[in-house]
């Protein structure tokens, strides 16, 4: 009897993280959908999550309420809906100083939860959606970061000591925005049923935030209709 294996894949609702789902069911896993909810300003985005996760067959979809990490980090990120900081708009993605959209070691906590559930359902693989080309320069979504949970993952866990390491699965990290739509596009990834803005009327994008101007130009360059409804 063949054996499936089972992934974790972290889903927030936007562009990369669906993108990522979609590509680990088509490469015939079996997988799991975490997604969380810390206060941010985007949480429509979870509402996303959960039908794609229905749409592309996970087995099973968590949204785990770390709401509590969203009142500790306010103060230092302008994704949480409590902060006093405003989301930059009109910037150019990538230059200058890491803005205030990184939130405080999310990716670290994100991983954490994923590496405990993927042990407890002995899935041997985390995906995530992180990207080293089209971003906004957050060092957790950096090759040193995930060669570092690589090796805390393999260190931390009884799979990883009993030489079962649990693989981190990151397929978009040296992608272009424009390559990652393309691979969603041959997926037939439903990408008018996502939001990647930092900064929502509703579940319309603003159109000017870092992850917007990003993900239009993703559809440019990839010569592809952007079905993303801006406010």
């Amino acid at each position: 009897m063949s054996f499936t294996p089972r992934a974790v894949v972290l889903l927030s609702g936007g562009l990369d993280s669906t993108t990522v789902l979609a590509l680990a069911a088509a490469e015939g896993r079996h997988t799991h959908a975490l997604s969380f909810g810390y206060g941010q300003r985007h949480a429509v985005e979870l509402e996303c999550a959960r039908r794609q996760a229905a749409r592309l067959g996970a087995r099973a979809h968590e949204v785990v309420d770390l709401g509590h990490v969203g009142r500790l980090v306010a103060a230092a990120t302008s994704l949480i809906k409590a902060s006093p900081l405003a989301v930059p708009k009109d910037a150019t993605p990538g230059l200058g100083a890491i803005p205030n959209t990184y939130v405080p070691a999310r990716n670290t906590l994100f991983l954490a939860y994923a590496l405990a559930w993927a042990e407890a359902l002995d899935a041997s693989e985390i995906w995530l959606g992180v990207n080293a080309l089209d971003y906004s320069g957050y060092p957790d979504c950096r090759p040193e970061f995930i060669a570092a949970f690589q090796q805390l993952a393999t260190l931390a866990t009884r799979a990883g000591v009993e030489g079962r390491p649990i693989t981190l699965r990151t397929p978009l990290l040296h992608l272009s925005k424009a390559q990652i739509v393309r691979a969603g596009h041959e997926l037939a990834v439903d990408y008018a049923d996502t939001i990647s803005c930092y900064d929502p009327t509703g579940s319309l994008a603003c159109g000017h935030c870092d992850s917007c101007t990003l993900r239009r130009q993703g559809f440019l360059q990839a010569e592809l209709p952007d079905p993303t409804r801006y406010a």
